[in-house]
């Protein structure tokens, strides 16, 4: 298996993201380093539930998790979250570019019209 098959999309990253909960736990690991019951000491639902984000979030590589004897401990992993700010920049970039051209096309043909 190739390291682009295994990275996960850009989709999973999103899909991991639409959930509130698991962006709430990744608030909580992105400045610091939180044992796996300490996360879920955070929310009302169970152990297995928070388990369960942990594991999308895991999926889509936005978790780091790192053994300490029997304990869990997971952290942003800032090297994707980077690469997700990167691709909401260039959306963002783009989003704004096709709104500079409408205009500019909505200014041009209304100046067209009035001549």
């Amino acid at each position: 298996m190739t390291a682009a098959a295994r990275e996960p999309d850009t989709d999973d990253v999103f899909r991991a993201l639409a959930d509130p909960r698991r962006r709430q736990i990744l608030r909580l690991v992105a400045r610091e380093e939180l044992a796996a019951g300490e996360i879920a000491a955070a929310f009302d639902v169970t152990r297995t539930a928070v388990s369960q984000h942990l594991t999308v979030l895991r999926s889509a590589d936005l978790l780091t998790e790192r053994r300490d004897g029997t304990r869990r401990l997971y952290r942003a992993n800032p090297d994707r979250i980077a690469a997700l700010r990167t691709a909401l920049d260039e959306l963002w970039a783009s989003s704004l570019d096709l709104g500079r051209r409408l205009v500019e096309a909505e200014r041009d043909a209304g100046e067209g019209s009035t001549r």
